[in-house]
């Protein structure tokens, strides 16, 4: 049996989900490109990837719950997410229960801050090696 082609873009990947989880999984989108409005999206590991300055979060749909994916780099946001969160660190929202959208805005805000430092730093570090030349 021949497996299927993996979804090119995030509105392909949300419509393989049935209709209520089509809205938690848009609703997800709408709340990472809300917090991160210069995010490149696109499509990673067959699921939904948001960019800026790496990666800042990527969201998978299951059967009873969405995936949120790396784990929380944020030490103060891990323990408030550790409710929802797998032995790897990466966070399950089941769709029967109150999805915490304010968190996961937070954490989406964080990662973009951590990433912009990370480059930043990079970008520093880079320009010292290229004056020393």
């Amino acid at each position: 049996m021949k497996a299927s082609a993996p979804p090119e873009t995030v509105d392909a990947y949300i419509a393989t989900f049935p209709k209520n989880v089509q809205s938690i999984l848009n609703r997800v989108r709408q709340t990472v490109r809300k917090a991160a409005p210069d995010a490149v999206e696109e499509i990673a590991y067959r699921m939904p990837a948001y960019q800026q300055d790496g990666v800042l979060l990527y969201f998978g749909g299951f059967k009873e719950h969405v995936g949120i994916y790396p784990p929380v780099r944020d030490k103060a946001l891990a323990k408030e997410a550790a409710a929802y969160a797998n032995d790897k660190g990466n966070l399950a929202f089941r769709y029967d229960e109150p999805i915490p959208w304010t968190l996961l805005t937070r954490i989406v805000k964080a990662n973009a801050r951590d990433n912009a430092l990370k480059a930043a730093a990079k970008e520093k570090k880079a320009g010292k090696r290229t004056s020393k030349s």
